[in-house]
C-alpha cells in the first residue's frame, strides 16, 4: 500500500509542477512582448483564479478573458454609482460614454471566453476580435474626459483594465496559428 501512495504522490506533484510550468511559460512569452506589464504582474493576475494552477494555455486565455471581464463589470458598477451621484450634466454625459463602452466590453469579454473555450482556429480568431474591441474601452473613456479638459475619475480603473485586457489579448494571440503565407508559384 505504501508504494502505491508514493506513486500517487509523485503523480500529483508532477501534474502540479507541469501546470505551474504552463502558467510560468505562458507569462514569460507574454512578458517578452509586453515588458511594461511584465511577467510578475501576469503571474499575479492568474493567482486570482485557482483554476489557473492546472490550466493549459487555452484555459489560461479563457481565464484571462474572465478576469478582465470581472474588472470591466466592476468598473461598470463604479460608473453607475458615479452617474447616480453626479450633478453636472456634462460630467454625467462623459460617464455615460464610459458606461456604454464598459458595458460593451463586459459582453465582448464574455463572448471571447466562450470562443476561446471552443478551441477552434476560427473561434480563436473571433475571440481576438472581441478582445481587441474590449481593449478600446479605457481609451474611449479617458478620451471622453480629456476632450472636455476634465480629469477622469476612472483613470486608475482604466489603467488596470487596460493591463488585464492586454494580458487576455496577448495570451489568446499565443494560441492563434500564424497566418498562412500565400503560395509561391514558379
Amino acid at each position: 500500500m505504501r508504494p502505491l501512495a508514493y506513486v500517487f504522490f509523485l503523480l500529483l506533484i508532477s501534474s502540479t509542477c507541469e501546470s505551474s510550468t504552463t502558467l510560468e511559460d505562458t507569462c514569460k512569452s507574454f512578458a517578452a512582448g509586453h515588458p511594461s506589464i511584465g511577467y510578475n504582474y501576469c503571474v499575479k493576475t492568474f493567482h486570482a483564479d485557482n483554476a489557473s494552477a492546472t490550466a493549459d494555455a487555452r484555459g489560461l486565455a479563457a481565464i484571462a478573458a474572465k478576469i478582465a471581464g470581472a474588472a470591466a463589470n466592476g468598473t461598470a458598477k463604479r460608473i453607475a454609482a458615479l452617474c447616480a451621484s453626479e450633478e453636472d450634466a456634462g460630467r454625467r454625459e462623459r460617464l455615460g460614454v464610459c458606461a456604454e463602452v464598459y458595458s460593451d466590453a463586459v459582453d465582448q469579454l464574455g463572448e471571447a471566453a466562450k470562443d476561446i473555450a471552443r478551441g477552434e482556429d476560427k473561434s480563436t480568431r473571433d475571440a481576438l476580435t472581441q478582445l481587441s474591441a474590449a481593449l478600446d474601452a479605457p481609451g474611449t473613456c479617458e478620451d471622453a474626459f480629456g476632450e472636455a479638459d476634465d480629469t477622469s475619475p476612472l483613470a486608475a480603473e482604466d489603467a488596470e483594465f487596460r493591463k488585464l485586457a492586454t494580458i487576455a489579448l496577448g495570451i489568446t494571440a499565443l494560441l492563434s496559428p500564424p497566418p498562412s503565407a500565400p503560395g509561391i508559384s514558379d
